[in-house]
Order: structure tokens, then C-alpha cells, then sequence
């Protein structure tokens, strides 16, 4: 889908499906800074071959409504959200919901097992890439940069690892915990093509995912500078929109903001 109208209407829509689902309190800042990027990949970018995994599954609304709009899950399923007997929980289940590669609650292992996709669809001669969504908090965990390195070690050309660099993680400011910086030549260092690309333009993100399909000889990352609670101005950028409740008046900002 190349019609950047209808897609920015789809960004809507996921984000109030996400305040739909997450109206008792959820993570919302999270899903919220990679909406753009999952509906890019799922509308326009990913084949029938290629893999994508959820690392930073905390964001697990946002591809829930995704995946509805792709009719891969039943939309009427995601009024069951976090209620008894939903296959819908706080993480995605792989065995549990269609077109989800990798149960993703704990954070730091979704690099890894895609490397192990890659590498084994290389040995095996198999067509297709491996997409993988990693929180910028979560790039801070050793498990990260040991897959980082494996990807180099064996030229995994296959495997594309996106950050969603919104700048905020559960309990603050990344550059307050443990700073990334500079994110893009540590990439570069360890061996990886860099491409970066702000991660709420869907122009700039389809051009970005058209050319590392001709990218040959390494893996690829992509930095996606995002805003973390995109799109919800009570929240926006702000130190505590990693998993917030909105009160009654909040709710109703919301609902007003994300009118479709």
C-alpha cells in the first residue's frame, strides 16, 4: 500500500483501538511510537516469506490492531483484551495468536532468535528476511549485543533489527539510566549497515525499508527516531507515558484527540 492518506488514517484508528483496549491503564507510550512503523512493515514492506518478531512486546496492541487491519485476527476480538479466556494478553503468545512469531514477553531475546531465523534460512537456501522491533530500553541488555555480534559474525544480510529510539523506558529518560549514545556507530562498529529515519513519517519509512532490499553483505539496523505516546498530547514525550491510567477527563482528551 503506497496511498500515505489512507495510512495515516490507519494510524489513527490503531491508536484509538490502542486507547480502546489499554482504557484501564496499559502500556500505551510504546505502542503508541511504533504505530507507523508496524503498519509500514504489515501494509506495505513485509512478504509472504519474510518474518517479523515483536522484541519490545510490551507494544502488543499496537500489532493486535495491525494484525486485525491485515485479517490475520478476528477484529471483534480485541474487545476481549486482558479478559478471562482472551487469547489477546498483555504479551502476544505465538501459540495462541496467527502471525505471531515468538512469544515476547521478557525483554532482550527477539534479536537473537531472529539471528537464528536468518542463519538458518541462509544454510538452507531459503528465500525471505527477518524483521525484528526492539525497544530502545531494551537495547541495553547484554543479550542484545551478543546477537548483535553473532549477525555480523555470519554476514546475516537477511536479518533487519529496527529500533523504536523514542528516548523514554519504564522508569525514565534513557540517556538517565544507560546511555545509548552515539547508537548509530556502535551499530556501525559492531559490524551492521545503519540507516536512520524518522519513525512516524510513512514516506520516509517505505523509501528507508525499499532500499535495504538491495542491501547485500551485512545486516541491517534501522534507527527509527520516534516520540514515545505519539499522537496523544496528555502523554506525548513525557517521563511517565511507559505504562500510565488515564482518569475520566483523560479519557475523554483521548477519545477527542484520536477521533476518526
Amino acid at each position: 500500500m503506497r496511498d500515505i492518506l489512507k495510512l495515516k488514517k490507519y494510524a489513527r484508528e490503531v491508536r484509538k483501538d490502542i486507547l480502546d483496549m489499554l482504557v484501564n491503564g496499559g502500556h500505551f507510550g510504546g505502542s503508541f511510537s511504533c504505530t507507523e512503523i508496524l503498519l509500514t512493515l504489515y501494509m506495505d514492506t513485509l512478504t509472504k516469506i519474510d518474518k517479523f518478531i515483536l522484541s519490545k512486546g510490551h507494544a502488543s496492541v499496537a500489532l493486535y490492531s495491525v494484525l486485525s487491519k491485515k485479517g490475520m485476527i478476528d477484529r471483534n476480538i480485541l474487545t476481549t483484551h486482558r479478559k478471562n479466556g482472551s487469547i489477546l494478553g498483555v504479551h502476544a503468545e505465538r501459540y495462541l495468536v496467527p502471525g505471531v512469531e515468538l512469544s515476547c514477553g521478557s525483554l532482550g531475546h527477539g534479536l537473537s532468535y531472529g539471528g537464528g531465523i536468518a542463519l538458518g534460512n541462509k544454510l538452507n537456501h531459503k528465500d525471505g528476511k527477518v524483521f525484528v522491533l526492539l525497544g530502545d530500553g531494551e537495547s541495553e541488555e547484554g543479550s542484545v549485543w551478543e546477537a548483535i555480534m553473532f549477525a555480523s559474525q555470519h554476514n546475516l544480510d537477511n536479518l533487519i533489527a529496527i529500533v523504536d529510539y523514542n528516548h523514554i523506558q519504564s522508569m525514565g529518560r534513557v540517556e538517565d539510566i544507560v546511555n545509548l549514545e552515539p547508537l548509530a556507530d556502535k551499530w556501525k562498529s559492531f559490524g551492521w549497515e545503519v540507516m536512520e529515519v524518522n519513525g512516524h513519517d510513512f514516506e520516509a519509512l517505505i523509501q528507508t525499508f525499499d532500499k535495504i532490499q538491495h542491501l547485500k553483505g551485512k545486516p541491517i539496523t534501522i534507527i527509527a527516531h520516534t516520540l514515545k505516546g505519539k499522537g496523544l498530547s496528555i502523554i506525548e514525550n513525557k517521563s511517565n507515558c511507559h505504562y500510565p491510567k488515564l482518569n475520566e477527563e483523560e479519557v475523554a482528551i483521548a477519545k477527542e484527540e484520536l477521533k476518526i
